[in-house]
């Protein structure tokens, strides 16, 4: 059934996870196969929340949801069923999903959803199950209830302990001993136990630190993460909490209830002793008697006491000493063990400090690589932007642009366009923002150089010689003194403060680097006041308990002003009110104790007491709130209560300050505490944004000036961070063996070293946070105390203690004296400032009394407003004082005094000399004014920005247009065009011309005239592509973009000239309201018609002039003016005309004239304002009240005039009109009288009114040289812009042109060369095989496609294997071969029949081809002698050995070959059989492979070589295989021995014995006698008779000699030979006997028996195997007997049959008979 389910499972439903019988319940434990079951029949909705997890959690999750679907499906489903499902009982999950089997099935044939079956169900079912789950849940409860009332039963049972059995006091001292000596084993015996492991531990830990600190960390999050049960543990511990709580009240219990027992025995008790009192004073007299007895008693008995007594202080002495001793050993233990947990604890320390420097490196690394990285994109970025450009602009990329990039790219702004600015963005993104940061950039950028009128803006060489506007410090000065008036406030000046002699400081470093240990050094040399912040804070949390009271009175204004610390205390009242009233954190749990004091000290707080306490105090309540809620001390706190601190010290005593500031923020906070720096450094910033930037004073400076800072020097004790917790270390040290000295004695102040325990166990616990605190805060703070003044002093604190106080002392000394020199500099500069502004200038006797106002402007400007005026006052009231002098001279005196200094000419307004006039103005003209020049200078500065802004986008745009343009006429030129079709059809129909005809006159002729037809078809195609490509360029030129571009870009210029109008028309305004206030006048009414610069109207459509609020200019011009401008000639156009161009030029010259007519308007209106304005203060001057007129009617008001007249004369330009004062005095007759004071005040108000009106017109003309020069400006942009946009895009319209007719010459040029290789192969007769390709104005033959294939080639001939050098061929091996297997299928043939056979062959030779020619001239003795060679035994012929040696010539394997070869066929050889097969035998190879370097012939006729290795290596598997299997198998060992054979027949020997074995056999040393037989062997060699067999086996003796040096050199090592050799194995190297089974063929039913078998018996025999095992082949080789056979085997000797056919040809040569095959050898 199980099989059933899980086919059902893996392959219908195909759930998440592979069931098997084996796993099934495992897999269904958690629920979560079986939900996902019901999930996909549609019944389980919250599958989503079901768990894979194994945990109990989960599983009570998934069953729980389980249960009402498997309910709703009708199964028995309910806890006990959950339980064993989820423990894994066997058959529990099959029977589940079975019964959930049938009942899906059901579900499936009705086809009812969950819902259906839901409304189906009856309602009964789901009564009872609401019955059964109540009655569970009642029972449940009732089973607990009667767990705990049996639990409180068992608690309250008292347990009485047994008596112990009487034994002896001794016996258990005994059993004392002996346990604890027990147990001091077992102690020692683990702690040796223990030390071993941790000695293994440590040696693992050396071995293993550098891998396992890498994977600690990632090890211990997997480890921790894995375990996620916390509800699970949290009910544990709820258990267990519970459980711990009824156990200490069952102990209560248990007590009370002993209580009551003992209190009822102590009544029993009470109750016997009364009766026995009782019962005693009854026996009073017979305990009389017995009272002398027991008194001699007694006496003896105190004898005994007293000497027990001895006795026992004896043993408490030797007690006493014992524990001491005791005492002293525990004590070097735990000194020794202290020792050893604290190295370790250092040792802890210092890698977790390595490991945060390695984080801290790391994360510097990480942001220095962002750093970088970034770079590097913007670097990219720059590259790929200059590339687009390159490729936009034909690598002519603008000055403008490129210099706008260098400015994104140093301020880091991204280059491309991240986003697009659209106005309907209501949240800014990130790139919207950087964006817009790019745009302001940008703008600001190209506003500075419009000012400035550098970069793009610099002067043209049409302006070089022109000086540009200089700065009109008329107009600065108006405006700053409006604004002065505007904010009196920040004019006024600051009270000075008296300098102070005392030297301030601190002293900053690491953690225990030595601060306070200098600092009390310095305070015992200097007088100098300490300041720690960590006793100031105890300070005035004791002074808060002590409830000090203030002994001072509140601080009144005045006090707050000079004190900024008091002022920030006020200002952040409701702060502290809100740190105060914060409420504790939930998740702190603070006991009752703390609450109600926290109670308390806000009821105190409240209360009026907290009010009357000191300030020390109060700030002293507000630290133990915070330390009580377990928050730390804010730094604004801390800084409050270091001030507090300062003010109580004397103003001339030095204070220098402990640890202190540690952030930047309390650097901040203190500086601004002491010096209040940051409300100064916001007046001066606010002062400089108010300066106005379009017209400065030159007599005020507009950078902020440095503030100096509240401390005189700091110094840091640098130390590294290794000895600052090496110094921590030490520290700890020495307490711990403090404690441990201690330990034993009567621990006196107790309470002192827990302290010091506490804070040292603070300090190491906190040693590496606050070292990374003060690394982190440090840079920000260095920065602070070097900026801009350096103030900061590091000192190395790594040196000893005296010479780094020294070094502190000698510092300090030099601060003190520094600040004395400075105090005394300070105090000479305010005496200097004294003494020159002691002497004040007389007040002129007769001046009328000035307004408060004009009082104060005279305060500001002492030094400028009294100038002229009180000298000149002077003189008249000399002479009046004098002597009696007429009225009527006293003003010809004057007169006459005032032109008598000749020398100095008067200086002109706005020069340096000039003196301002500063007559007092209204109270209220600064409030409109001021705003108002704020709103001119916004909207100017606005303005300009906008429209440089367009400029800028519209020149990315031209040449993005231009670009397109280029790119899409070049694609117009590129389209496709069917020439090529043309073409092939042509080519077809040429090459499907018979042969025949190809010769024939008129066929040529016909040809000639279809290519002239195809030549003309081309042609038009030619023409009617030019005349698209010309229609296209035109309609490219006519498509108006050219003059919409330029009319956009003159609007912008236009718009450029309106902002310099609106701003003089402003500025015009505005000095014309200041001045005229200043002269008590009424301010004009504002006229609403401000000169409106005209724009381009770009369509043409007729707008009436009503709906337009700025005049539109046509293109065309129709005045006569424009009309007699001589225009410019041959500017665009050179060469031939162009009329579309002609027409763009001549749309430019109109242009042109619409730019300089808008530009003389522009300058003709700003001329006529201040020629407006001029007139006006003429015509003012012309109506001046008959009074003033009446009092001047005088004698002397000629020259008055005269005089007016020569302060007038530069001043005006048009001094052409009629003054309508000369005409005053001729109209008066009579003469007035007037006093000399009536006179001085009216030459003073003259005075006075001629230097306003100066000053007026003098600001005015500035400001019209300003604007005239920008309009000039502004007029040589706009036509440089327009003449370089109209000959870019000219230059494109010429570069079409110039693509355009190259293109159609070059498609020319390919039609005739067409044509000519046509005509070509039409004279030549020749068929056009490859493919023509002509399309657009490339030709070419396409050498890769043939319209007709090639004729196919020869056949190449088989390769055919010639005779040479008598050397066999394959074909002739494979008839020997087959003819010999037929003959002896066993390879062993009679030396009788084998030469008869090979005498028959030669001798019948004719037709069949068995043997080569120069075989054919053997005789029957060579023949014999071949035989001979190979006979075997003197009776037999190994034929496979013959076939083998006549298969030469063949590469002769080496012994090491062999052997290789050996091994793998044993590799391929997996059964071990000793044969393989023919698939196996091509994979394993021989020593030498086929691959020969083959030539290929060029011939393709000629056949390729013959491959003889290659089919040899296949020879060779026929050969020695057995076909009589099938298929063949090839017994490689026994091949491999016959090609073992060698020339020499020892080696031979030796060479089989290797293969037979396996691996190389050693020699032996041979016997003078078998050396002797070798050498008469040698001299026999018939190689001395045939002179001519040296050349052909040169090679082989070679080889010979070679291996025969190797072996004498050879070394036979000590374990040479030791291989085991078998008897089968002997047997099969030295074949003899199995001969006679090839010779006879009735041989098959005899015996076959080796004829050396009995003799290697025996000799296996001698050397002591017995039973015949194998013996190792050295001891072998020793045996006589196989010496003498090794010696004189001979089958493993190579016949030399190469030897006999030499000779037989060398004597056929002397008989003159040369056989065929020496006459191809001669002709070689």
């Amino acid at each position: 059934m199980s099989e059933i389910l899980c086919q059902w499972l893996n392959q219908e439903l195909r759930v998440s996870r592979t069931v098997s019988p084996k796993s099934f319940a495992k897999a269904f434990s958690n629920g979560y196969l079986i939900g996902e079951v019901l999930f996909k029949f549609e019944l389980q909705s919250d599958f989503a929340e079901f768990s894979e997890s194994r945990g109990s959690t989960a599983k009570l999750n998934n069953f729980s949801r389980l249960q009402p679907t498997l309910h709703l499906l009708g199964l028995q489903f309910d806890q006990n069923v959950a339980q064993s499902i989820i423990t894994e009982k066997p058959g529990a999950a099959t029977k589940l999903l079975y019964q959930l089997y049938i009942a899906l099935q059901k579900k499936k044939k009705t086809g009812l959803t969950g819902l259906e079956i839901q409304t189906m169900q009856p309602q009964t079912n789901l009564r009872l199950q609401t019955l059964k789950s109540e009655a569970f849940r009642e029972q449940r409860l009732n089973r607990r209830r009667q767990n705990e009332i049996m639990a409180k039963i068992q608690a309250a049972i008292i347990q009485i302990p047994k008596p112990e059995s009487n034994r002896t006091l001794k016996a258990i001292e005994a059993q004392k001993l002996m346990k604890k000596k027990k147990e001091a084993e077992d102690v020692a015996n683990e702690i040796k136990k223990f030390e071993a492991l941790i000695k293994k531990d440590l040696q693992i830990k050396e071995s293993v630190s550098k891998t396992s600190l890498e994977t600690t960390d990632q090890t211990t999050a997997e480890l921790l993460n894995t375990y996620s049960d916390d509800d699970y543990i949290k009910k544990i511990q709820k258990r267990l909490e519970e459980d711990a709580f009824a156990r200490e009240q069952r102990e209560k219990r248990r007590r009370r209830l002993l209580m009551d027992q003992l209190m009822a025995h102590e009544a029993q008790e009470e109750a016997y002793r009364e009766e026995q009192l009782i019962h005693r004073l009854m026996r009073q007299s017979q305990q009389e008697r017995r009272i002398a007895v027991q008194l001699m008693h007694v006496r003896h008995e105190k004898e005994v006491l007293w000497q027990n007594r001895i006795f026992r202080e004896k043993q408490f002495e030797e007690r006493r000493l014992k524990d001491f001793q005791d005492a002293l050993d525990r004590e070097a233990a735990l000194a020794k063990q202290a020792k050893i947990d604290f190295a370790e604890q250092t040792l802890r320390e210092k890698e977790i400090h390595e490991k945060i420097s390695v984080e801290r490196a790391q994360q510097r690394y990480k942001k220095h690589y962002g750093i970088c990285a970034e770079i590097l994109d913007q670097m990219l970025d720059l590259c790929t932007k200059v590339a687009d450009y390159r490729l936009l602009t034909n690598n002519l990329i603008p000055h403008k642009m490129m210099h706008d990039w260098k400015e994104l790219f140093f301020s880091g702004i991204p280059i491309y366009e991240q986003t697009s600015l659209t106005h309907g963005q209501t949240e800014p993104t990130e790139d919207h923002r950087a964006e817009v940061k790019k745009r302001n950039l940008l703008d600001s950028k190209d506003y500075e150089d419009y000012k400035n009128m550098v970069g793009e803006w610099a002067l043209p060489e049409d302006m070089v010689n022109s000086s540009p506007p200089s700065n009109n410090s008329i107009l600065g000065h108006v405006l700053l003194r409006l604004i002065e008036k505007a904010d009196p406030s920040a004019s006024n000046a600051e009270a000075t403060e008296l300098p102070s002699l005392a030297v301030k400081g601190c002293i900053l470093g690491k953690t225990l680097s030595g601060k306070t240990t200098v600092l009390k050094s310095l305070q015992n040399d200097f007088p100098v006041h300490v300041l720690s912040i960590d006793t100031l804070v105890q300070e005035a949390i004791q002074a808060f308990h002590e409830r000090q009271k203030s002994g001072k009175t509140p601080p009144t204004q005045e006090d707050d002003k000079r004190d900024p610390v008091v002022n920030q205390e006020k200002v952040s009242k409701t702060q502290d009110k809100n740190v105060l009233a914060v409420s504790p954190v939930p998740g702190d749990r603070t006991s009752q104790k703390e609450g109600v004091k926290i109670n308390e000290f806000e009821q105190f707080r409240s209360s009026d007491s907290f009010l009357s306490l000191s300030m020390r105090a109060q700030l002293g309540a507000k630290s133990e709130l915070m330390l009580r809620r377990g928050k730390s001390i804010p730094d604004i706190l801390l800084v409050s209560i270091l001030v507090n601190a300062i003010k109580e010290i004397p103003v001339d005593q030095s204070w220098v300050l402990d640890g202190f500031p540690i952030t930047l923020n309390q650097a901040k906070l203190l500086e601004e505490a002491l010096t209040g720096y940051k409300r100064k450094f916001l007046q001066l910033k606010k002062k400089k944004e108010q300066m106005p930037t379009l017209a400065l004073d030159p007599s005020t400076s507009t950078e902020v000036s440095l503030l100096p800072s509240a401390l005189d020097f700091v110094i840091l004790l640098d130390i590294s961070d290794n000895s600052s917790l090496a110094r921590t270390n030490d520290i700890i040290a020495k307490e711990i063996s403090h404690e441990i000295s201690h330990e034993n004695v009567g621990r006196p102040g107790t309470g002192t070293s827990q302290d010091n325990k506490s804070e040292d166990r603070n300090l190491r616990d906190h040693i590496q946070h606050r070292i990374v605190g003060f690394l982190d805060n440090w840079p920000l703070l260095e920065e602070w105390f070097t900026q801009p003044k350096n103030i900061l002093t590091k000192v190395n604190a790594e040196i000893d203690e005296a010479l780094l106080c020294q070094k502190v002392k000698e510092i300090f000394a030099t601060e003190t004296v520094n600040k004395k020199i400075k105090v005394e500099k300070t105090l000479e500069e305010k005496e200097t400032e004294k003494k020159a502004g002691a002497p004040p200038a007389e007040p002129p006797a007769m001046s009328p009394p000035l307004s408060s106002e004009a009082e104060k402007d005279k305060e500001l400007h002492q030094a400028k407003t009294p100038g002229k005026g009180k000298t000149q006052s002077v003189s008249p009231k000399g002479k009046a004082q004098g002597g009696k002098v007429s009225v009527k001279k006293s003003p010809v005196g004057s007169a006459e005094v005032s032109p008598t200094p000749t020398a100095p000419p008067p200086p002109k307004a706005g020069t340096e000399e000039w003196v301002y006039v500063n007559e007092p103005i209204p109270e209220e003209l600064p409030s409109f004014l001021v705003p108002y020049w704020e709103l001119i200078e916004k909207s100017y500065i606005n303005h300009i920005k906008t429209v440089l802004r367009h400029l800028r986008e519209r020149q990315h745009n031209v040449l993005s247009y231009l670009y397109e343009t280029r790119t899409s006429f070049q694609e117009f030129l590129r389209r496709p065009d069917h020439k090529q079709d043309f073409v092939s059809q042509w080519q077809a129909d040429f090459n499907s011309v018979p042969e025949d005809l190809w010769e024939d006159e008129e066929t040529k002729a016909e040809l000639h005239q279809r290519v002239n037809d195809l030549r003309d078809r081309l042609w038009d195609i030619c023409e009617a592509r030019k005349e698209e490509a010309e229609q296209e360029r035109l309609d490219i030129i006519n498509e108006s973009w050219l003059q919409d571009s330029i009319g956009i870009t003159m609007n912008h210029f236009f718009s450029l000239m309106q902002a310099e109008v609106n701003r003089f028309q402003d500025t015009k305004r505005l000095l014309q309201d200041y001045y005229r206030a200043m002269e008590s006048k009424i301010p004009l009414e504002d006229s609403k018609k401000f000169t409106r610069v005209p724009l381009v109207q770009l369509d043409g459509k007729e707008i009436s002039e009503s709906q337009l609020r700025i005049p539109l200019v046509p293109r065309i011009s129709n005045s006569p003016e424009n009309s007699a401008v001589k225009p410019k000639v041959g500017t665009f156009l050179k060469g031939r005309s162009d009329p579309p161009l002609e027409v763009l030029e001549a749309n430019f010259e109109i242009d042109e004239k619409i730019l300089l007519d808008t530009w003389q308007q522009a300058s003709l209106a700003i001329s006529n304002m201040v020629a407006a304005e001029v007139h006006q203060r003429l015509t003012e001057e012309e109506k001046e009240p008959p009074q003033l007129d009446s009092k001047e009617k005088s004698p002397q008001s000629g020259a008055n005039k005269k005089a007016k007249k020569e302060k007038e004369a530069p001043k005006k330009k048009k001094t052409d009109k009629k003054g309508k004062g000369k005409s005053s005095p001729v109209a008066e007759v009579s003469p007035v009288t007037v006093t000399p004071e009536e006179m001085a005040e009216m030459e003073k108000r003259n005075e006075l009114r001629l230097r306003i009106k100066e000053e007026h017109l003098a600001a005015l003309q500035t400001e019209e040289q300003a604007a005239q020069f920008r309009l000039e400006l502004i007029k040589l942009k706009a036509l440089s812009v327009l003449e370089d946009l109209v000959t870019k895009v000219i230059d494109v319209y010429r570069l079409m042109e110039k693509w355009l007719g190259k293109r159609y010459l070059n498609e020319m040029a390919s039609i005739q060369k067409l044509t000519e290789l046509a005509r070509y192969h039409i004279e030549t007769a020749t068929k056009i095989q490859n493919e023509i390709y002509l399309s657009q104005e490339d030709f070419y033959i396409n050498g890769d496609i043939k319209v007709f294939p090639d004729p196919s080639p020869p056949t190449r001939p088989p390769p055919v294997e010639r005779e040479e050098n008598g050397t066999l061929t394959i074909e002739q091996l494979d008839n020997l071969r087959d003819q010999f297997l037929d003959m002896a299928p066993k390879g062993i043939i009679g030396n009788k029949a084998f030469s008869d056979i090979l005498l028959d062959l030669i001798t019948l030779n004719l037709g069949t081809n068995n043997f080569p020619s120069s075989w054919m001239h053997l005789s029957q003795l060579d023949l014999q002698e071949i035989t001979s060679l190979l006979t075997v035994n003197t009776e037999f012929v190994d034929w496979r050995k013959f076939l083998m040696v006549t298969a030469m010539p063949w590469p002769m394997a080496l012994e090491d070959e062999l052997l290789d070869t050996l091994q793998r066929f044993k590799a391929l050889d997996e059964a071990q059989t000793g044969t393989i097969t023919y698939e196996q035998y091509k994979q394993a190879g021989l020593w030498f492979s086929g691959d020969e370097d083959i030539k290929i012939p060029e011939n393709p006729l000629e056949p390729l070589p013959f491959n003889r290795q290659e089919h040899l290596i296949e020879f060779f598997f026929r050969l020695f295989a057995d076909c009589e299997k099938e298929p063949p198998q090839l017994d490689y060992t026994q091949m491999l021995l016959y090609f073992a054979c060698h020339p020499d027949t020892l080696e031979g020997v030796y060479r089989a014995l290797s293969v037979a074995v396996g691996t190389h056999i050693f020699r032996q040393v041979e016997t003078p006698m078998l050396m002797a037989e070798k050498t008469s062997i040698s001299t026999v060699s018939p190689i001395e008779e045939f002179p001519e067999t040296e050349e052909s086996s040169a090679k082989e003796d070679r080889e010979l000699k070679e291996e025969k040096d190797d072996q004498k050199e050879e070394e036979i090592p000590e374990n040479a030979n030791t291989e085991k050799i078998s008897m089968e194995t002997l047997l099969k190297v030295f074949g003899g006997g199995n001969e006679v089974l090839d010779a006879n063929r009735f041989a098959s039913y005899l015996k076959s028996e080796n004829i050396y078998a009995e003799n290697f018996i025996k000799t296996f025999q001698d050397l002591g195997a017995r039973n015949l095992e194998p013996i190792a082949v050295n001891i072998l080789l020793k045996h006589p007997y196989i010496q003498d056979l090794i010696a004189n085997y001979v089958d493993y000797k190579f016949p030399d049959i190469k030897m006999i056919l030499q000779r037989s040809e060398h004597a056929q040569g002397s008989d003159g008979e040369r056989s065929p095959s020496r006459l191809t050898d001669e002709k070689k």
